[in-house]
């Protein structure tokens, strides 16, 4: 078995996981990271090969897209915002990461930045800048045990969105660099920012698969929904509105935020020092330094005309912005499972048959005391693992080490990136422990309504059980879990009584995200309203 990918087939990748996911998807990449990347990808200057034209847009025009070249790979310009991170960073980082003359340039851009501070009071200057530092730290959001250099912000703004840079502490002490300029040279490997540790390519797999999605035609998109009953809303069903509404709402994004923050994070990073903001965004020829994106899985487009309708319903929903963002970042998570399970339930050597997406996963109460429905769900959540153990190895490739990469794929790309990211999100629980089973936390509730209801809308409880399990492959009650009873082994008939789902009732309830019409009819509502609409 061979799979297609988008937007390049690869000459040469042995891990049989990547060649059937993309590349990639890594075990070690959290959701927040994921999320990161994502909008690193989006809100940086993109072109279509090494010599194309520059895409200002959040996502190319549907002309480009359509005529994207097969052998041309998506090519974007992060910044590193070394500066920014080091003041906020430095303080927060391990002592034994920080080299001598990351101290010494920490100490001149201090003095650099106090030089240019003017407040009321004489000798608040100090003040100010301990404020300033704090703000920014702040925002710290993943690696809070790394280097100073490969933590990320919160992605908050356009302003603290950068690149991964990684430190190489065994090149520094070879080199032997004396001062900060020494680190800027062109021929340093002090600073790496091509490794992909931890922004591991995993957001702009989410990227390219958007675009994936968006190329399709509209006649393969609207059988595929009357197939799958994902019940996408009119508006959402035409690939080329569904663009146009996207690119828009990705444009204002992270307009919520006050300017004045990307403001102060711009001048921080290149107000005092130029020099180094443009040593490490921009190449030796001053144009802007990029980075090469690479694959999805072709047949992918089903998750990622769901996660572009996803991403459309977060970002016009009037939201909080700390609330979107945690949504959003639940989404990216949840956007792999759906990918790595989707996948694998095309090219599973198994012979069952299954209806999109292609497996059931039974969810039991965060308190579940009824030992059946733990069991079909811990059930569930070894079948899962194990549809995407069988998928990797119906990957045709001769490996000379073929036993070693499989278990490579396993453990970094494959039914471990499963449960750990579940885990992460808290779809799975205990976080430590074998007997693992799905379950929901508020969050992820909150998610699922916001994505599935449209805004300000409401649907019936039954219906908006069916769109997730169409959409999710989730399912909630005696019904459901015959149906993932029936993917996971075969067996349809099972009697668990009518009440196993009540959990669910009682927290939408408690969210004030149902409505009691009778005691056999419930409306899950989205209360959320359009984005600078009042309600």
């Amino acid at each position: 078995m061979f799979c297609e990918t988008f937007p390049v087939t690869p000459d040469r990748e042995e891990n049989p996981a990547i060649l059937l996911f993309g590349n990639r998807l890594f075990n070690d990449q959290s959701a927040t990271e994921l999320l990161v990347e994502l909008l690193l990808v989006i809100n940086s200057r993109k072109r279509i090969g090494k010599t194309g034209a520059p895409l200002a847009s959040p996502l190319p025009e549907v002309k480009a897209l359509l005529d994207w070249p097969h052998d041309e790979k998506l090519h974007y310009a992060p910044k590193a915002r070394l500066n920014l991170k080091l003041f906020a960073f430095m303080g927060a980082s391990r002592l034994d990461s920080r080299h001598q003359t990351h101290r010494e340039h920490y100490k001149e851009l201090l003095e650099k930045l106090q030089a240019t501070i003017r407040v009321a009071e004489i000798g608040s200057e100090n003040e100010a800048l301990r404020t300033l530092g704090n703000l920014f730290l702040g925002f710290q959001g993943a690696g809070s045990g790394r280097t100073w250099c490969a933590q990320s912000f919160l992605p908050i703004c356009p302003g603290l969105l950068a690149g991964e840079t990684i430190w190489s502490e065994s090149v520094a002490r070879r080199t032997a660099p004396t001062d900060w300029s020494d680190l800027m040279l062109d021929k340093s490997d002090c600073f790496a920012s091509n490794k992909h540790l931890f922004l591991a390519r995993g957001g702009e797999l989410l990227y390219l698969q958007l675009c994936n999605a968006l190329r399709q035609k509209p006649a393969t998109i609207k059988r595929w929904i009357e197939e799958s009953d994902v019940s996408i809303e009119p508006t959402e069903q035409d690939p080329v509105r569904l663009h146009a509404e996207l690119q828009r709402a990705l444009t204002r994004l992270l307009d919520q935020c006050p300017r004045t923050v990307s403001e102060l994070a711009d001048f921080v990073d290149s107000g005092v020092d130029p020099d180094t903001s443009g040593k490490t965004d921009t190449d030796a020829d001053g144009d802007p330094r990029y980075v090469t994106a690479e694959w999805c899985a072709e047949e992918s487009w089903q998750e990622g005309y769901l996660f572009a309708v996803d991403l459309l319903r977060l970002c016009t929903a009037d939201l909080d912005v700390i609330e979107r963002l945690l949504l959003l970042e639940a989404a990216c998570g949840m956007q792999v499972l759906r990918s790595l399970a989707a996948q694998s339930a095309r090219h599973s050597s198994s012979e069952r048959e299954v209806t999109w997406p292609g497996y059931r996963l039974a969810v039991s109460a965060p308190d579940e005391d009824n030992s059946a429905v733990k069991r079909i769900s811990r059930h569930t959540a070894k079948v899962a693992e194990k549809l995407i153990y069988h998928a990797i190895r119906s990957v045709d490739v001769a490996l000379p080490e073929r036993d070693k990469l499989l278990r490579e794929a396993d453990r970094r790309y494959g039914g471990k990136l499963f449960t750990g990211m579940a885990k992460r999100i808290g779809l799975l629980v205990p976080r430590r422990g074998a007997a693992v089973r799905f379950t929901l936390n508020e969050r992820l509730l909150r998610l699922l309504v916001v994505t599935t209801v449209p805004v300000g809308g409401r649907l019936t409880y039954d219906r908006f059980k069916l769109l997730v399990e169409s959409r999710h492959g989730l399912v909630f009650d005696t019904d459901g879990f015959a149906r993932a009873s029936k993917w996971a082994d075969g067996i349809e008939r099972i009697f668990l009584g009518n009440s196993i789902d009540t959990w669910l009732q009682d927290m939408l309830a408690a969210a004030g995200l149902l409505i009691h019409l009778s005691d056999a009819c419930a409306l899950v509502v989205n209360p959320a309203a359009k984005r600078g609409v009042e309600s």
